[in-house]
């Protein structure tokens, strides 16, 4: 009963956050990177592409500051930590690591976006883009524990608010980031392309 309260007030406080999104505009340095963003995403994901998905990853993440470094040390528009900039750079093979140059950012994040996409299952493509956003956010790896102790491991509703083991405030972090994304930010680029979790 705790879980069903908890998340059907975190579903009406997202649906009371979301109604001031239709008064928001998108902000002017995204129009810069639409484009790339738009072949990026094509290319990963195919035709139609789920752009203002990920424009409403890249507006969680820095709000299009692509010299932007969080407290924690993540770099640039996709916010990479460098460990996470290495290795996806070595897995793709594009040469040098540059987490703070847009081009390299946009591509390598649709790339890991794509990448934990094809390692996580859900009932619907809105359970899978939660799995997927919350995999970039907090690690595949504590998403499978999350999967692994729900009764409906395909279910973003059963799992998402499960702690897997991880600090309480990084829990609640892992936990809203996805929504966030899906359910308030994505609405801003809504005219960029196919949403998810519409």
């Amino acid at each position: 009963m705790k879980t069903a309260t908890r998340l059907g007030t975190f579903a009406l406080a997202l649906a009371c956050a979301s109604v001031g999104v239709w008064a928001q505009a998108i902000p002017a340095a995204a129009h810069q990177y639409r484009a790339q963003l738009t072949r990026e995403a094509q290319f990963r994901f195919g035709i139609p592409a789920p752009v203002p998905a990920i424009a409403g990853q890249i507006h969680q993440e820095s709000l299009w500051r692509p010299q932007a470094v969080s407290r924690t040390g993540a770099l640039g528009l996709m916010q990479f930590m460098p460990a996470t900039a290495k290795w996806a750079n070595e897995a793709a093979a594009w040469g040098a690591v540059e987490p703070l140059n847009p081009t390299w950012s946009i591509r390598a994040g649709v790339w890991y976006d794509r990448w934990l996409y094809d390692r996580v299952k859900g009932h619907t493509v809105c359970d899978r883009w939660n799995f997927a956003l919350a995999s970039y956010n907090g690690g595949l790896g504590w998403t499978n524990r999350r999967k692994a102790r729900s009764p409906d491991p395909l279910s973003w509703t059963a799992t998402g608010f499960i702690n897997p083991g991880i600090h309480p405030s990084n829990q609640h972090e892992n936990e809203t980031y996805s929504p966030k994304i899906l359910l308030k930010h994505q609405l801003i680029y809504q005219s960029w392309g196919q949403m998810v979790c519409h």
